[in-house]
């Protein structure tokens, strides 16, 4: 792994220059791709740095299989976003030893079997909360909650409906926010759910559910 450091200004004046002049492009890449550690130290000066680091992590990986394409032979893949682009995660992710990320945007999860236990509903959110953290955004379905007012099983007697759950989602969605930025997500619900039109209410309320 690297051990020399760039400053910002060091990262963005050579990313500049790779870029052909476009500051949004230079500045875009610094702050979001270049390789980082959880104290913001830079170890990487431009896009070709990041294509080695994602060449010699995937030719090692390549290794274990048959006719594996070697470390340069990916670089000539990756190099000046000729070929192939990843997606904002791998680029981030791959390779990178000073952070754990996702290798994926974006996710859709769900419980298998009865989801409709508040035991379920906590488990879903941790699950989510555990892929933002590592810069996954998330969908989730929620129609396999009861409607507002089924009777349920415990002291409460019926259910309170989708939207304090979508608000609990919401919620959670908030506190992991990621230099300012916060979590993705997508709930859906089928427009045969009882509450769909709650559901679409809901969004209606600035800042409820977000």
């Amino acid at each position: 792994m690297k051990t020399k450091t760039y400053t910002f200004d060091e990262a963005y004046q050579a990313a500049l220059e790779y870029f052909k002049g476009d500051e949004l492009a230079a500045k875009v890449w610094v702050s979001k791709y270049a390789l980082k550690d959880s104290q913001g130290e830079i170890y990487e000066k431009t896009p070709e740095d990041m294509h080695w680091r994602l060449a010699r992590e995937i030719a090692r990986v390549e290794k274990k299989y048959a006719n594996p394409l070697s470390e340069q032979e990916l670089f000539g893949l990756f190099d000046r976003f000729r070929y192939i682009i990843p997606q904002g995660s791998p680029m981030t992710g791959i390779g990178n030893n000073f952070q754990i990320a996702s290798l994926s945007n974006c996710f859709v999860i769900g419980i298998d079997g009865s989801a409709d236990s508040y035991g379920a509903i906590i488990r879903v959110d941790e699950e989510q909360v555990q892929l933002m953290k590592r810069r996954g955004g998330v969908g989730h379905d929620l129609s396999h909650i009861r409607p507002k007012g089924s009777p349920v099983k415990n002291s409460a007697l019926t259910s309170t409906g989708l939207v304090p759950f979508m608000e609990r989602y919401s919620n959670s969605t908030r506190e992991v926010a990621q230099d300012g930025r916060r979590g993705a997500l997508m709930l859906s619900v089928s427009i045969k759910h009882p509450d769909s039109e709650n559901f679409i209410d809901a969004k209606l309320e600035q800042g409820k559910v977000t």
